[in-house]
């Protein structure tokens, strides 16, 4: 017999409390989710608001000026591109760190369940 939505639903909420107050399974891989979006949006923020108070500038300094503002955009979005694509390497590399640590975590299990004599256990 399946257990209804609600019991699953219940289970799923106890278990998620459950992983909040152990360490069985480490809850920074979402978290890490929310983390990458929210500098990402302060990278837009700054490169934007830098590429409009340098274009703002040169346009103040007359019809030359404006000229000059087109470099700033141009340099202020390949900041922004590098920026981008450092942050993800960042992020990346955090990630790749905590699925290290669940294959470990998986290993230490199997190493746990297997009998004498079985191979020992290996990742595929």
């Amino acid at each position: 017999m399946r257990p209804s939505k609600r019991n699953r639903r219940d289970e799923g909420a106890g278990r998620f409390l459950w992983d909040l107050l152990t360490f069985e399974r480490l809850l920074t891989g979402p978290v890490l989710h929310l983390v990458y979006w929210a500098g990402l949006g302060v990278i837009v923020i700054l490169t934007l608001g830098g590429i409009g108070a340098s274009v703002s500038m040169a346009v103040r300094e007359g019809p030359m000026g404006a000229l000059l503002g087109l470099p700033a955009v141009v340099a202020g979005l390949l900041v922004m591109a590098g920026l981008v694509l450092l942050w993800r390497m960042t992020c990346e590399f955090y990630v790749a760190v905590f699925r290290i640590s669940d294959d470990l975590r998986a290993l230490r299990q199997q190493g746990e369940n297997r009998k004498p004599g079985d191979e020992p256990p290996t990742l595929l």
